[in-house]
């Protein structure tokens, strides 16, 4: 065989090492906003004002060598200021939002330790990807489970009670003078949670396919004072009881699970003649070229690590991936036998998709 000669461009290849340089600083940092996070180096910067490294350890309990190398890091990639003059570091006011308020929809640390979990747990991911197997979401190390909720609860506090709930024909209404709600996927209850604070006179349940999930999502409602409205109960998507629900949602999960088109004709059956399905997804083009950004990247990095082996763990394996997209989301739904479907609402991280029977 003929062996073609391709001229190498040393100007790009340079280009590209110190492009993967700054990849391999940004994968630490991960590690380290996570760091930052869990021992409160980013609150206690926010409520000291420019401190020296010694005067946040000191406010934080840590060891000062470590925590001067973690603020030279955090300071290299612009998370933190440097004075070189005083030598004290600070944390500017957009970090600040992004660092620490759990309120804000720009809140942070979530994503950042549903990614280190992910690494973690990669190893394990390359083995299956040579046979093909999957890894069950359950299967993942706490930080998955807890990032996940804390990356994606920002965004439901921010948009879901103003914004998507709305957005769906006469659901509000419903859930005012008391509706039913069967809320699938629900891992940890964040949504469940917050959607029965918001409408009292509704009963709301809370359904996931494993027990410690629904444990943590107990304790949360009876620690918000809903206790008595929300009941969780361990159920697949295709199999959860009850029926006749006014309302049934599904957040950021459906493209996880192993059989989609099953699950939505679990749904269409236990929905009211009238009742109403809101779907939250990724968000997410139809075409790959669609996808070739920040957000998307993420996203299939997520959906490789995560997504994906979570779907292939499960019967069918359909294997949707985070980034399905709008026309394969609604291949499911109308392939299920719902009626319409129709995008009510987005975010720069999400859509949201109404089905009627």
């Amino acid at each position: 065989m003929a062996t073609v000669e391709v001229q190498l461009d040393p100007e790009k290849l340079q280009e590209f090492v110190f492009r993967a340089v700054d990849e391999v600083g940004a994968t630490l940092n991960a590690a380290l906003v996570v760091m930052g996070d869990l021992l409160g180096l980013y609150r206690a910067l926010a409520d000291a004002g420019p401190v020296t490294p010694g005067e946040l350890a000191g406010r934080t309990d840590t060891a000062e060598r470590y925590v001067r190398e973690w603020l030279n890091a955090q300071a290299a990639g612009g998370y933190v200021e440097y004075d070189a003059d005083s030598g004290r570091y600070s944390l500017p006011p957009e970090q600040t939002v992004a660092l620490t308020d759990e309120s804000s929809p720009a809140y942070l640390p979530g994503f950042f330790q549903l990614a280190i979990g992910s690494v973690l747990d990669s190893p394990r991911i390359t083995e299956a990807a040579r046979s093909g197997e999957g890894i069950g979401w359950h299967d993942h190390v706490e930080h998955v489970h807890e990032g996940c909720e804390r990356f994606f609860r920002p965004g439901y506090n921010a948009h879901l009670l103003t914004e998507w709930l709305p957005a769906l024909d006469g659901v509000v209404e419903k859930l005012e003078h008391g509706g039913s709600v069967a809320d699938v996927g629900c891992g940890h209850g964040a949504s469940t949670v917050l959607m029965a604070q918001a409408f009292p006179a509704s009963r709301f349940h809370g359904f996931d396919y494993y027990d410690d999930a629904l444990e943590i999502a107990r304790e949360r409602a009876r620690e918000a004072g809903v206790a008595g409205s929300v009941e969780f109960a361990t159920a697949p998507a295709a199999s959860y009881s009850g029926d006749d629900y006014d309302l049934v949602t599904m957040f950021d999960c459906l493209h996880d699970m192993g059989d989609p088109v099953g699950a939505a004709r679990h749904v269409r059956s236990t929905l009211a003649p009238d009742g109403s399905w809101m779907i939250v997804e990724p968000r997410a083009g139809d075409r790959v070229e669609e996808n070739l950004n920040p957000v998307g990247r993420a996203y299939y990095g997520f959906s490789t690590l995560l997504c994906t082996p979570s779907s292939l763990s499960q019967e069918v394996g359909l294997a949707l991936g985070a980034q399905a997209g709008e026309a394969r989301i609604r291949e499911v739904v109308l392939g299920a036998g719902f009626s319409s479907f129709r995008r009510v609402a987005e975010t720069p991280f999400n859509m949201v998709f109404e089905a009627r029977p």
